[in-house]
């Protein structure tokens, strides 16, 4: 089929990607965000796995040195700085904000609706309406969109999944990741060139931090204009101790994450004591050097479906994963080429997602157990050694 008239909500990696794709095959798509403004600066560092790259490559025509940065070992460090595993291994990485702003680009402004964000929905058996408000000043709007076809891809918070599915698992954790990026031009040439040609890692008990170079702030994957990522989780008891960590600097309590410049000072504090008393000197440094630190809070969310008739959850909004395999954003473009797949070799909206939801879900189900498993192994079983092929990164299986 094609020509249907399609909602995506969420303006998101995996929403663009979805709508650009269904674009592509002739439907009539429109994006939905609820923020103000366009978005940046979410996530920092991913790893770049190909169902990642593909649409920029395959059908926005990019070449992918211009929007990634290659590394080709993977290095483990003893507390001492020194080299305890060095293995050849080609990953690439990139930046949230320089994929996002290939997506927005390629897809255009004028069906990109910010300020909008969905309140209810009700399908029937020929469409379905979703009701949108959007502040504008002072004054309130709310109208509503009649489609054929409501893409939810509005993130690890989704309204639209506690709506379809109000039982569906969400749990923390018992981690977060502290992450932050440092400009390559602002620490010494020899902490620089030890780096970034690989994946650095330092795994000690319950607890492991990664390091990578991603590209800088205006997309420069040229040596000396590119950023050192890190990401380093850290166990922190579910109640009063999260609660406090996820209270900001000016007293708000966050849900998911404190963004940069947003984490409270003690705690920042506190994570660049710990960095020096714990890690090796070279990373040690990487973190004192780092401006403004941010942190995610590491959720377990499953889903017993992903299709309703004429509504789909996509990417976040049915399955997070924990980050360890590097495939959130690799899931959530896997389930867009999926259901454009599935909407082109079917005859109407239902049999198509009918099609499509089955494999999805499969997909989902096996990345979550791996990454709880890795999870385990690294935060409570101390079970991680360097060169064990279950830490390879990738979406369907390690290594692919």
């Amino acid at each position: 089929m094609n020509n249907a008239r399609i909602a995506v909500v969420g303006g998101s990696l995996g929403g663009l990607t979805a709508a650009c794709l269904l674009r592509d095959d002739g439907h009539d798509v429109t994006v939905y965000e609820r923020s103000p403004r366009e978005l940046e600066q979410r996530g920092a560092g991913i790893g770049f796995l190909e169902t990642s790259y593909r649409y920029l490559v395959e059908r926005a025509g990019l070449a992918l040195g211009d929007v990634s940065i290659a590394t080709d070992h993977i290095r483990y460090l003893a507390r001492d700085g020194s080299i305890a595993s060095d293995a050849e291994h080609r990953y690439l990485f990139s930046s949230w904000n320089m994929v996002y702003r290939q997506l927005l680009e390629h897809w255009g402004s004028e069906r990109y609706l910010l300020g909008h964000e969905m309140g209810t929905f009700e399908q029937s058996n020929a469409l379905v309406e979703a009701r949108f408000t959007r502040r504008i000043g002072e004054r309130t709007e709310e109208h509503s969109v009649e489609v054929d076809l409501l893409v939810c891809a509005d993130g690890v918070g989704s309204a639209s999944r506690r709506t379809l599915q109000p039982d569906a698992g969400e749990s923390y954790a018992g981690y977060v990741a502290w992450r932050g990026m440092v400009p390559e031009s602002e620490i010494p040439t020899e902490l620089a060139a030890a780096l970034t040609d690989a994946i650095t890692y330092y795994v000690y008990a319950n607890s492991h931090i990664l390091v990578y170079p991603i590209p800088g702030l205006d997309g420069s994957v040229e040596p000396g204009q590119r950023l050192i990522n890190f990401v380093w989780y850290r166990n922190y008891l579910a109640g009063g101790d999260v609660d406090d960590l996820l209270t900001d600097r000016n007293g708000e309590r966050r849900d998911l994450s404190i963004p940069p410049g947003f984490a409270a000072a003690h705690h920042v504090a506190e994570m660049k004591a710990t960095a020096a008393a714990r890690l090796p000197p070279q990373l040690a440094e990487l973190v004192e050097r780092t401006a403004q630190p941010f942190v995610q809070v590491v959720y377990d969310i499953d889903v017993d479906r992903m299709a309703f008739d004429r509504v789909c959850l996509l990417g976040d909004a049915a399955f997070s994963a924990r980050p360890h395999a590097a495939a959130g954003t690799a899931k959530a473009a896997d389930d867009g080429w999926a259901l454009a797949a599935a909407l082109s070799a079917a005859d109407d909206v239902p049999t198509a997602l009918a099609a499509w939801e089955p494999l999805q879900l499969e997909v989902g189900r096996n990345l979550l157990e791996r990454t709880r498993r890795i999870g385990r192994r690294s935060q409570v079983e101390n079970s991680w050694e360097p060169g064990d092929p279950d830490f390879i990164f990738g979406l369907y299986e390690p290594g692919r």
